[in-house]
């Protein structure tokens, strides 16, 4: 009964409510419009139409804009107006003029470094157009003296982040997308309430809908009165509106302006496998020392500033790193973290991932939960493959979500077939976010392999170049591949014809999970 009435009176259902009361409204109007059937449904052909044309021209996915098409040609007098309704992704005038003051911030704070690309373009020019791709339509710079600690698994990152949280001086930033309350969260959150009674500036962001059944409603408040600053990224809210669409999924920590961590972990309990939900759960991260942790401390101050519509001075967080007791050199290679906005009209994290695939010249091995991915990818991956790039996708075995698996397995024949390698993680689920190529390239961050996070979420990653953690993350794939299980044509040639059937349908519609 306990659980029961948590459930019932839990907040979520009292936005499904109100939102499944908005629909029957909407539905309601326009049933009762069937007294002029004629004019109405002349009328919603003309929209549905208009609609349809809309999306065709529009710049959006090609797979987004199969996944309304359809219905609105199958539902002619609803699928117009719901399209209208819940398919567009305009902001207001008011969210445009905020949202662009992050970019506009973003450019300020980290200016360009040509000369730093030229250096890299010395070495290898292909390694230079992928930073300089990034430094120009992500605002994020490439940066040396700096060093990268691949972290294999989410008990590494969880124990090296109390060790560097407990060493903080002056500020702690965290911005991440779950965070529940358990050993994990916990124990860190001891460390933030005796950094923030000691004088240090502790801010936590986190995602509403991530925590949506993690955290209680008003946690930011328990929080802030702990001495913790927090700010809430797009609350839920009881109206139909695309913009719940657009979550904050990135996962990041900054200490002092000298130290980040980021990857796929986010601060919960299954992450460290203290609490078992779909088997082992493999993930990832990277924690970075030197000047690239300032384009982290930028993106973080950013977010802030747009979500608590102030301006800081940003030059009181730059940390002089002539105190850091770090010796660099040339092993450290080159480090670029950068972050991802569905907002700007550029899809950095899949052009980042499209680069590494398609410049390949030995192999490219790659770790993802959800393997939903567009007509783009495909090509770039089959026809690496094909042009004798040694391509390896390590999947989950035990899914967090059967219908997104169901995806991700709709996409194996055509992968191998062309010759991709597709590898389950049979104790698991693997939630570890990365890819490693030809001993010089490497990227860990947020960014699945999806509609969502391509296209909808804000994300964040970390490239790099001739960097010693590109080594490690090799070496992790290989041992990893020794508890995987590869996937066979004949494997998937066996899957009956209804099963096959139902995943392509669930394909079509993949890009409105």
């Amino acid at each position: 009964m306990k659980f029961l009435k948590k459930f019932l009176f839990h907040r979520s259902i009292f936005v499904a409510v109100a939102i499944l009361l908005q629909l029957f409204v909407l539905i309601a109007v326009i049933l009762r419009f069937n007294n002029y059937f004629v004019f109405f449904y002349g009328g919603s052909i003309v929209i549905s139409i208009v609609a349809v044309l809309g999306i065709i021209n529009n710049q959006m996915n090609p797979a987004y804009k199969l996944a309304w098409i359809i219905p609105i040609l199958l539902f002619p007098i609803f699928g117009g107006l719901f399209y209208l309704f819940f398919g567009g992704r305009k902001l207001s005038r008011r969210a445009k003029e905020k949202m662009r003051s992050i970019g506009e911030k973003t450019r300020k704070e980290l200016p360009i470094k040509d000369d730093l690309i030229e250096e890299i373009k010395a070495k290898n020019e292909t390694a230079a157009n992928q930073s300089r791709y990034i430094q120009n339509y992500a605002f994020y710079p490439p940066f040396k003296n700096s060093t990268s600690e691949y972290l294999s698994i989410g008990e590494m990152k969880y124990e090296k982040l109390k060790e560097e949280l407990r060493k903080a001086e002056k500020y702690i930033f965290l911005e991440y997308f779950i965070i529940e309350e358990g050993e994990m969260w916990n124990s860190i959150l001891d460390i933030l309430v005796e950094k923030a009674a000691a004088g240090l500036d502790v801010r936590i962001i986190y995602d509403d809908v991530g925590c949506l059944f993690t955290l209680p409603y008003g946690y930011n408040k328990k929080l802030e009165k702990m001495g913790i600053k927090c700010s809430v990224f797009n609350p839920l809210i009881p109206i139909l509106s695309p913009k719940l669409n657009n979550r904050n999924h990135r996962k990041i920590t900054i200490i002092d302006g000298h130290t980040g961590f980021t990857g796929g972990i986010n601060l919960a309990d299954e992450y460290i496998n203290r609490l078992e939900k779909y088997g082992h759960w493999k993930d990832s991260a990277v924690m970075i020392k030197g000047e690239a942790v300032w384009s982290m401390t930028v993106m973080f101050l950013s977010m802030w500033g747009y979500l608590r519509g102030i301006k800081e001075d940003f030059d009181q967080y730059k940390f002089d790193f002539s105190q850091l007791d770090i010796q660099f050199n040339d092993g450290d290679g080159y480090i670029q973290p950068f972050a991802d906005s569905p907002l700007d009209g550029e899809t950095v994290g899949e052009i980042v991932y499209l680069n590494l695939i398609n410049k390949a010249q030995k192999y490219v091995y790659i770790t993802t939960p959800y393997l939903i991915i567009d007509n783009e990818m495909v090509t770039a991956l089959t026809s690496a493959a094909k042009g004798g790039v040694d391509i390896r996708i390590i999947t989950p075995h035990l899914p967090d979500k059967w219908y997104v698996h169901s995806v991700t397995k709709s996409y194996y024949r055509i992968l191998i077939e062309s010759g991709v390698k597709i590898y389950e993680y049979l104790p698991g689920f693997i939630h570890s976010k990365t890819y490693v190529s030809d001993d010089d390239y490497g990227v860990v961050g947020t960014i699945n392999m999806d509609y969502r996070s391509l296209h909808l979420h804000f994300e964040c990653g970390v490239w790099m170049y001739h960097n010693r953690a590109i080594m490690e993350m090799k070496k992790d794939f290989h041992k990893t591949l020794e508890i995987c299980k590869e996937i066979t044509l004949d494997e998937v040639n066996g899957v009956s014809w209804y099963r096959s059937l139902g995943r392509s349908i669930l394909r079509v519609f993949a890009p409105l999970m």
